[in-house]
């Protein structure tokens, strides 16, 4: 077997985590393990093809752990491998340059991240009206 080359080794890290979605996945499952359904709640641009497909991809490169539960109906669960939490800091980095590169372009990161956690702003609650009876 052919040892494969790379120019530079930051090649080697983006053949694992390269690409639009896996960095998002990955940021979602640093903060605990989630069901495909949860994460396509928390992204609903990707579809469930290509979710699934990357899912399969970092499981495959041991950055995920898929755990599937014997019960009706099926429950399969993911979560960051012990391999996988070593790319910690890089996320992190991705994302703090990412919000200075917003603030940067759009003066106010608030105004174009979505209400989440994640960016460090909870969804506001559903406001349905309470009948009184």
């Amino acid at each position: 077997m052919v040892a494969k080359k790379y120019n530079i080794s930051v090649e080697a890290t983006l053949e694992v985590i390269g690409g639009k979605w896996k960095c998002v996945i990955l940021c979602h499952l640093m903060h605990g393990k989630m069901r495909t359904s949860d994460l396509k709640r928390h992204m609903p641009q990707i579809t469930q093809k290509m979710l699934t497909q990357q899912l399969r991809e970092l499981e495959q490169d041991g950055i995920v752990n898929r755990i599937s539960y014997n019960q009706v109906p099926p429950k399969v669960e993911y979560e960051l491998s012990e391999y996988g939490s070593t790319l910690s800091s890089i996320l992190n980095a991705l994302c703090t340059w990412g919000e200075h590169h917003i603030i940067r372009e759009y003066g106010d990161k608030f105004s174009v991240l979505e209400d989440s956690i994640l960016n460090g702003k909870r969804p506001e609650p559903d406001e349905t009206p309470v009948s009184a009876n």
